[in-house]
């Protein structure tokens, strides 16, 4: 059995270690952004927030899908 986290959420425990925040709190971030496309909150977590392109994506990724129920 291979219990492997995979896609967006496999980017959490470093993006917790190098940035120092909790996922929960870059989520409530994007949550109350006036911002709403994907693109468009990737590029403003990397110019606000100084996230990598990657980092960036998978928070921007995961919350959406939850949010949308997926």
């Amino acid at each position: 059995m291979n219990d492997a986290v995979k896609g967006p959420a496999s980017y959490f425990p470093s993006i917790e270690k190098k940035y120092g925040r909790p996922i929960a709190e870059w989520k409530d971030l994007i949550r109350s952004s006036p911002l709403t496309k994907h693109m468009e909150l990737v590029n403003w977590l990397k110019s606000e927030h100084e996230l990598g392109h990657g980092h960036a994506n998978a928070l921007v990724a995961h919350t959406l899908a939850e949010d949308s129920g997926k």
